[in-house]
């Protein structure tokens, strides 16, 4: 029997390496799995289509907790990355990927950053 897939529309990373982690990730990566949880929002509850994961380093070690996030849109892979994030950032990025809407703005850097 085949593994059981969960269609999702975005993938979001938190980083947790050792910078970020001093300045809150695993706090900030909790937080934002119990949203998903309690929103739904989370891939494999009903309706859900947000995937969260703990990544290594994202690079940006001054600047963290650090989150990246990518999903597919209008065709093309798009990635969005964010310095000094906090809950209610992270929440807003969640929220715009299940939505399929624009990705926030606010603290955003790097490629694609729209504007």
């Amino acid at each position: 029997m085949p593994p059981k897939f969960f269609p999702t529309r975005g993938h979001l990373l938190v980083c947790q390496g050792p910078n970020c982690q001093a300045r809150g990730s695993r706090l900030l990566h909790q937080a934002l799995w119990n949203y998903l949880e309690r929103t739904s929002l989370a891939y494999y509850k009903r309706g859900g289509t947000v995937r969260l994961t703990e990544s290594g380093c994202l690079g940006a070690c001054s600047y963290g907790p650090t989150l990246c996030v990518y999903r597919e849109r209008r065709g093309h892979l798009e990635e969005g990355w964010y310095a000094a994030v906090d809950v209610p950032l992270a929440a807003k990025i969640a929220l715009a990927v299940h939505e399929e809407a624009e990705l926030p703005q606010e603290r955003r850097y790097g490629p694609e950053k729209g504007g």
